[in-house]
């Protein structure tokens, strides 16, 4: 419900941003925005959220298009491989542009070089979630289910090499435990399986399982408890600081994209982020807006690869 409330933005808020278009150029045809996920998930939610507010002030359409596939690498390399005129974007995540260069054996692009990283959006914490009717009902139970039948217990995540998958990993290293990773093709079919009990448990965002009755959240990522959700414990606070880790979204396109198109585009993508329309609608969700000129977002991502690979390389995940 709440992630349908967020993509119905009240018409005095559509209408109240003047159309810029009369200030330059671009953009003169409808702007497309691939989401390399399926509809419905966090990466899903952010950024229709933020197009509709894109198409009003640059006056044309942000058009999401939903390009799923190998951790969101599908959708962003088909990006990487557009013409850098400033008319296809990705939304850049954690899973396409931080986890999946350490995670894959091949990469289709290089998560810097391809790429024209324009403006980080938000981050939102992961969450250890089962379903509300299962008998575990700690971080500690799960642990200790997990001890009590090694290999047995089910970990489901939106689809290898994802950072999902990372963090399960890292949990199950830090907590010795033995689980079995269930990788899906998104967040929509995962989340049915945990809530039917098809699957023990999931990693996922905050955003996708925090206000959903049929869940109940363990542990999260945050390095503090999030307020909204004060009753779920940090996973640092219960003994496992390995897992602080935010997922995050931007929006980047291709690299060689003009320097007036970015710089246009950066300051729009903050203005919605300090919008009364948009902020508070991210912060109720569970996500922190945040604000960062294009050359921090670049090296931003640049750090976030660096910090992966040396998670990934401890923990010895592979996807193909």
């Amino acid at each position: 419900m709440l992630r349908r409330a967020l993509l119905v933005m009240p018409a005095a808020a559509l209408a109240a941003p003047r159309p810029l278009r009369a200030q330059g150029s671009w953009p003169a045809r409808p702007v497309r925005i691939v989401v390399p996920f399926p509809p419905g998930g966090t990466t899903d939610v952010i950024a229709r959220l933020v197009s509709q507010r894109l198409g009003t002030v640059l006056g044309q359409p942000f058009v999401i298009e939903n390009r799923a596939g190998a951790g969101g690498t599908v959708g962003s390399d088909l990006v990487a491989k557009s013409p850098p005129d400033g008319y296809a974007f990705v939304v850049s995540n954690i899973a396409s542009h931080g986890v999946g260069p350490s995670v894959y054996r091949t990469m289709p692009y290089d998560s810097l070089r391809d790429f024209s990283h324009i403006a980080l959006i938000a981050e939102v914490p992961s969450v250890l979630v089962v379903n509300a009717n299962s008998p575990i009902r700690s971080l500690a139970d799960f642990i200790a289910a997990a001890r009590a039948r090694p290999g047995q217990i089910t970990l489901a995540s939106p689809g290898n090499g994802t950072s999902s998958h990372a963090k399960q990993e890292i949990l199950k290293r830090a907590a010795g435990i033995d689980t079995i990773h269930v990788p899906y093709r998104g967040s929509g079919p995962m989340m049915n399986d945990v809530s039917a009990g098809a699957v023990d448990a999931m990693i996922t965002t905050l955003v996708e399982a925090g206000r959903n009755e049929r869940f109940r959240l363990l542990a999260v990522t945050a390095p503090q408890r999030v307020e909204g959700w004060r009753e779920v414990p940090t996973f640092a606070e219960l003994g496992y600081p390995d897992l602080v880790a935010s997922t995050w979204f931007g929006i980047s396109g291709p690299a060689g994209l003009p320097e007036p198109i970015v710089a246009r585009l950066n300051a729009e993508v903050l203005a919605a982020l300090a919008s009364p329309e948009i902020a508070p609608r991210l912060v109720e969700t569970g996500a922190t807006p945040r604000r960062m000129s294009a050359a921090e977002y670049t090296a931003f991502v640049a750090a976030e690869i660096r910090r992966w690979a040396a998670v990934v390389q401890a923990a010895g995940i592979r996807a193909e």
